[in-house]
């Protein structure tokens, strides 16, 4: 990569049983402290592992997890603990994989399995069914796009600026389709306004009406395990 050291290292691990993650991670510190690494990250780990981390004077700077409006499982007990430990979060599936967006609006059929023609797609499709389905979506979109209208911005701007307000996030990751799609003159609007109260507390009552994804999926990255 041309580059004397990396900034930050994002560390995955897919099995909990497995206690070797803790090893690995140790050594990540030693290449830290060498100054191969400037910073040490994780992916997808729950917050019960970060307490392990923590615990065993680990130096975590931040955990990449799935946080959206409609994925709010973070704000279970993942927040609470990255703000007590200076721990930010790099959020991503904020946007539903596109799915949050003008293009699903008033949508009267879900998206046939054609159309879901990615594994990213499929994925969140999944999450809004559990979250409460395509019609409580759908009461989300017009939601979001009345605030949208107020600000001259899009819905994905809306969703991603309503993540990025929290204080625990460093970032939002969107997913780019080179050679697909652009958006990059789009997602830079998101730095154009500011959400009031008005705003998140129209898109909190639509989500008071949703199912809890703690309590059905579990905390950060147990979708995954």
């Amino acid at each position: 990569m041309g580059v004397s050291s990396l900034d930050l290292l994002q560390f995955h691990w897919w099995d909990y049983n497995n206690p070797y993650y803790m090893d690995a991670l140790k050594y990540l510190s030693d290449l830290r402290d060498e100054g191969i690494i400037k910073h040490i990250g994780i992916t997808n780990f729950d917050t019960e592992r970060m307490q392990i981390m923590v615990d065993s004077d680990l130096q975590i700077v931040s955990n990449q997890v799935q946080y959206s409006i409609i994925d709010r499982r973070p704000e279970v007990k993942m927040i609470p603990f990255c703000m007590k430990h200076n721990i930010r979060l790099l959020s991503y599936g904020s946007l539903c994989g596109g799915l949050v967006s003008e293009r699903y609006l008033g949508r009267v059929q879900e998206p046939s399995a054609a159309e879901l023609n990615t594994l990213s797609l499929r994925k969140y499709k999944q999450m809004i069914d559990a979250w409460g389905g395509w019609n409580l979506f759908q009461n989300l979109l017009s939601t979001l796009k009345e605030i949208a209208q107020r600000h001259n911005v899009s819905i994905a701007n809306i969703a991603a600026s309503y993540i990025l307000a929290n204080s625990a996030v460093a970032g939002v990751i969107i997913g780019a389709r080179l050679g697909i799609s652009d958006h990059i003159n789009s997602n830079a609007q998101i730095f154009s306004f500011s959400l009031d109260k008005s705003d998140c507390d129209a898109i909190d009552a639509v989500c008071t009406k949703s199912n809890n994804l703690y309590q059905i999926i579990g905390d950060c990255g147990d979708e995954y395990r």
